[in-house]
């Protein structure tokens, strides 16, 4: 009767292991990048689509872009990080920058290859092309409008209290502006918002 119930015994404690090591075991999976996750109250990819959306049609289909016959240039600056957070905020420009050409309301200065550019260039000039093939120097066009912006966020923590759960959160805006180079007047400028609360339980893994 003693080995009996020690078998059963050693049984359960395998099935338990095995359950154990189950649910360590890391997993991955495909998801769409359209797709509404978050996993925390912080910034992530879901957060730069909505504030990429909603900042191009603002820009795009507000003066002086909408009532431009032409193409205006436009030269990016860096988006100001004044979180606390690691926020990558070129990617959210870059998204901007190719949802304004594909739209063909404006063209963009190349700024982030211009020492690239004025490399080849020497090249060119440093007597290994062909005078008839090298492009001429000084014929860069100017930017008319420069782009730039802040992202800034707000964390705020519920009081210490008795309770299960403790809540954050989380608010960041990122507001940009268009100015005219000649004039250095603002001439397009929009915000967007976002506020999100996380309940975290105090026992977890």
């Amino acid at each position: 009767m003693l080995i009996h119930f020690s078998k059963w015994r050693l049984s359960v404690i395998v099935c338990l292991c095995a359950l154990v090591l189950a649910g360590c075991r890391a997993t991955t999976r495909d998801v769409s990048p359209e797709a509404d996750i978050h996993y925390d109250e912080t910034y992530d990819f879901t957060d730069k689509k909505a504030i990429v959306d909603e900042l191009v049609t603002s820009l795009a289909n507000k003066p002086p872009l909408c009532c431009r016959d032409g193409r205006p240039v436009i030269v990016v600056y860096n988006v100001a990080n004044r979180t606390s957070q690691h926020i990558d905020t070129s990617g959210i420009t870059d998204d901007i920058r190719q949802e304004i050409l594909a739209s063909g309301k404006a063209r963009f200065v190349n700024k982030a290859q211009r020492q690239s550019i004025q490399k080849e260039l020497g090249y060119q000039y440093g007597g290994n092309v062909s005078p008839e093939t090298r492009i001429q120097r000084a014929r860069q066009v100017g930017a008319e409008y420069m782009l730039t912006g802040t992202l800034r966020s707000i964390k705020k923590k519920q009081p210490k209290q008795v309770r299960l759960k403790k809540k954050t959160l989380q608010y960041y805006s990122l507001t940009l502006e268009l100015t005219h180079l000649e004039t250095g007047l603002i001439e397009w400028t929009d915000s967007v918002e976002i506020a999100r609360e996380a309940a975290k339980p105090f026992i977890g893994w």
